[in-house]
């Protein structure tokens, strides 16, 4: 008599279902339905890809045609299995088309409401990248349950156990929360993404206070997702409490001046003192505010050159404004002429010069003055007004000098240069070695 073989697995251990499709894939009946399951689907996503393209050669697009490219060849081979096996089941055995049938389901439920949560949130780009895994973890655990394998597989990751110092835990505890932490986030960046939407829409709420509340938010709901998650591992969150103390003596050694930025970035984002837009000048850096960040704030120069400045510099120093209260700007121009020129005539051609340029106000009007008596001139300035000074001035001065130049030419007045007279009193130059 012919021992009995000594199987490494047990078949009876994958359940009753799994056991029947195996004897029914054991006869030369039970090949019917797996080919006839192939065939429904090939022929399904040759019809879903004929489906596109007619609607492409249309020119129709929208949110039509995403659920049509995105649902249409599950939902075909859905239907087409549930005819092959209403046909089938008279002749040949079926079970495989059934189980097929509601892993169909499951692909049609999860493609579907995976696109409208992209729809909803088009702009969050945390959908795209875990759709693929979420889409692939939701349907494996449904075709386990399908197939009566939950069970069995939940009972294995119960029995191993990983030793974690003085405790121990099981791979089932970690599994669950490694997909406790993952679904958490999801949740915690969808919410994220919906109160930005809702910040986005709100007209009413300032600029500055809707950053301030969507910066802090997404950090906030993302540890409130963690601490949520991290027991179901069999962590305990009272153990955190020697880590958080361990992190603020580290703030407030190493990490000082990080956290002074980042507190002064939510200072400057809530009192509206600096705001994208307005040409300020800090220290030596002079520029329009282009970006404030949480630690840092941009300000993209004149001559095109960006200056990241750390925002506690915003908050601790003299921050020069030039478009906080009003855009228009004072600009002096100073010029010198000789003694002997007509003063007058001079101070009337630079205020007729600064009229003639487009970007000078009227309101107020350029006026010019006698500054003092230098040394070979008589100083005088002209001061006019502009109201875009992000747009540069160079240009603007540059212009101003060269009429004024060619003006006081064409009038006979000299622009003086320095000059020194020496007077000799003896005969008797001094020796120079």
């Amino acid at each position: 008599m012919q021992a009995p073989l000594n199987l490494p697995f047990d078949l009876a251990a994958l359940g009753p279902l799994v056991n029947g499709l195996i004897r029914e894939l054991s006869t030369a009946q039970g090949w019917w339905a797996p080919a006839a399951l192939a065939a429904c689907v090939a022929l399904a996503m040759q019809l879903a890809r004929r489906i596109d393209r007619r609607l492409s050669e249309h020119g129709r697009s929208g949110r039509m045609t995403s659920w049509v490219h995105r649902i249409g060849w599950p939902i075909i081979a859905l239907a087409l299995v549930i005819v092959a096996r209403t046909v089938l089941a008279r002749f040949v055995p079926v079970s495989l088309l059934s189980v097929a049938i509601e892993l169909l389901v499951a692909v049609v439920v999860i493609r579907a409401l995976l696109l409208a949560l992209r729809q909803t949130f088009p702009n969050a780009r945390w959908v795209a990248g875990f759709e693929h895994p979420i889409a692939f973890t939701v349907w494996l655990i449904t075709a386990l349950d399908v197939l009566d394998l939950l069970p069995a597989l939940l009972h294995t990751l119960e029995s191993v156990v990983i030793p974690l110092g003085k405790s121990r835990i099981t791979l089932l505890q970690l599994v669950t929360g490694v997909l406790t932490v993952a679904l958490s986030s999801l949740v915690a960046l969808w919410a994220s993404s919906a109160l930005d939407a809702r910040l986005a829409s709100a007209a009413a709420m300032p600029t500055s206070a809707r950053a301030v509340i969507g910066r802090i938010a997404k950090p906030m709901l993302m540890l409130i997702a963690l601490l949520i998650a991290l027991p179901v591992v069999g962590i305990d969150i009272t153990m955190l409490s020697v880590f958080s103390g361990a992190v603020g003596v580290g703030l407030g050694f190493g990490m000082q001046k990080i956290a002074a930025n980042y507190i002064s970035g939510f200072i400057i984002l809530l009192d509206n003192s600096i705001e994208p837009g307005r040409l300020i000048r800090v220290d030596k850096y002079r520029g329009v505010v282009a970006e404030i960040a949480t630690r840092y704030t941009v300000l993209k120069g004149l001559d095109g050159v960006d200056a990241i400045v750390p925002n506690e510099m915003l908050v601790g120093s003299v921050v020069e404004s030039e478009t906080f209260t009003s855009t228009k700007t004072r600009i002096p121009l100073q010029v010198g002429v000789a003694y002997d020129a007509d003063v007058e005539q001079a101070m009337a051609i630079l205020v007729d010069t600064a009229r003639r340029q487009p970007r000078v106000l009227s309101d107020p009007p350029p006026l010019a003055f006698l500054v003092n008596f230098g040394d070979s001139s008589i100083n005088l300035e002209l001061g006019f007004w502009v109201s875009d000074p992000e747009t540069g001035t160079l240009g603007l001065r540059s212009a101003i000098n060269l009429e004024i130049w060619q003006r006081f030419r064409d009038a006979g007045i000299v622009i003086p240069f320095p000059q020194r007279e020496i007077t000799v009193k003896s005969g008797k130059l001094p020796d120079i070695d």
